[in-house]
């Protein structure tokens, strides 16, 4: 059982198109009979097949029960069907067949890829259906999940980058279901009962909560036969509630946390943007000029090249169902933390204030062209967007029209955007380390 602290980023795309001669994929899209949705992508060039199922089951759905969709997760490959967790992966070896699973906070998703031959495909569709429609959810192995899951939470306490990240979506997201850590917290994770996963796994594991992407050598009706074979034994069931919104902060804060260091670990940071914002185009390529280009971003040149206070310093936008956070980060030397933060916080007033140059917004657009084929040029990828396309429920011209997209945008519009919706006067931060500072914590 295994859990991605790294969002599902926004994705990389560019203007090399038409210069390649590379086509976006053609996304076909229906419903399951018992109401799933399937996004498909024929693919014959090689003889594989890209599955994934994504459930609105994240830790967004954990209510008062923390840990409790991490779990469920990771217990459906522990026993299904007649099956135990070790037969459930010489199945998958035996066909050379690669599962996989993994639960964030808006999703929990189910990956699978197989050889596209008929009898192996049949029989690796048919142990991950298996899997999704008809796990055992057996006590020992709970009892095991449990005890490993509480050990990492135990050792979490040791990782000053874990607890500044804990504690910087506690405070942007409090009273929000984004604000605990889809591990949960050990007080949590010990009260949860295999009754709690039963439970998640009827309310939230069902067609109607499911999108299913496939990319392969398979033609339409191949495909439309396949994903009922996978999700087609599902309860119906019936679509999560919306979340609820994320509200603002109202003033802006600084926490300090004692941790023996000779570095702390700085997040700062708001809520940001959903996947369907108006803003989110200008918001992406403005912050890809500011923080998210790496060392040649003005972030890292001012904190990096000019400076030296941290060999790399990032931001980003991580939009979600609901709005995710934007958040800069860095790690520094104890004695440098309060420099460090002066100067994050002068590069973002100004680049609020001023934006980008032409110079800097025509080489982030020719920066992001260079690498799109590369980003769509496995099923693997290609699957995963169709997976970001259908649980955010984007348009199936998605990829078509985000390259034009990000070449309308101006100079202006990333500027009036960075004023609208980052306030620099509003920002939480934490810092994790030792003690360096002299700068008065605010609560």
């Amino acid at each position: 059982m295994r859990t991605n602290k790294k969002f599902f980023l926004t994705l990389i795309l560019s203007l090399g198109i038409a210069n390649t001669g590379f086509a976006t994929p053609n996304i076909q899209y229906w419903q399951t009979k018992n109401g799933a949705s399937v996004y498909f992508v024929e693919s014959p060039e090689l003889p594989m097949v890209d599955i994934q199922v994504v459930f609105d089951a994240g830790s967004a759905r954990d209510e008062n029960k923390p840990g409790v969709s991490l779990m469920t997760n990771g217990m459906l490959a522990e026993g299904a069907g007649a099956f135990n967790a070790n037969e459930i992966a010489e199945e998958f070896e035996s066909v050379g067949a690669n599962f996989g699973n993994d639960s964030q906070r808006d999703m929990s998703v189910f990956t699978l890829r197989t050889l596209s031959d008929k009898s192996l495909l049949d029989k690796a569709t048919r142990m991950f259906a298996t899997v999704l429609s008809a796990p055992t959810f057996p006590e020992k192995a709970f009892q095991r999940e449990r005890s490993r899951l509480l050990i990492s939470l135990q050792q979490n306490k040791q990782s000053p980058g874990t607890i500044s990240s804990e504690t910087f979506y506690e405070q942007v997201f409090k009273g929000h279901p984004y604000a605990s850590l889809p591990e949960g917290s050990i007080d949590s994770v010990e009260k949860l009962t295999i009754q709690d996963v039963r439970d998640f796994y009827v309310r939230y594991m069902n067609a109607r909560n499911a999108t299913v992407a496939i990319v392969g050598a398979l033609n339409r009706n191949q495909a439309e036969d396949l994903a009922e074979k996978i999700v087609g034994k599902l309860n119906p069931g019936r679509v999560a509630a919306p979340l609820p919104e994320v509200e603002d902060l109202n003033a802006g804060s600084v926490k300090r946390i004692e941790f023996p260091s000779s570095q702390s670990h700085i997040m700062i940071g708001q809520a940001g943007v959903t996947r369907k914002d108006p803003d989110y185009f200008a918001l992406y390529l403005g912050n890809h000029i500011f923080g998210g280009s790496g060392l040649v971003s003005i972030l890292s040149d001012e904190i990096r090249e000019k400076r030296g206070l941290a060999y790399s310093s990032y931001s980003y936008f991580a939009p979600m169902r609901q709005k995710g956070p934007f958040v800069m980060g860095m790690q520094t030397q104890n004695d440098q933390v309060d420099e460090a933060l002066k100067v994050m916080n002068e590069v973002l007033n100004d680049y609020v204030k001023n934006g980008p140059t032409e110079a800097q917004l025509e080489a982030a657009k020719k920066n992001l062209t260079g690498g799109f084929a590369l980003k769509v040029a496995s099923n693997k990828s290609i699957v995963g967007y169709l997976g970001v396309i259908g649980f955010y429920k984007l348009p199936l011209n998605y990829l078509d029209t985000f390259i034009p997209k990000i070449q309308a945008i101006t100079r202006a519009q990333i500027q009036d955007a960075y004023q609208r919706r980052v306030k620099p006067d509003k920002l939480f931060t934490v810092v994790v380390g030792g003690a360096a500072a002299s700068e008065k914590e605010k609560n």
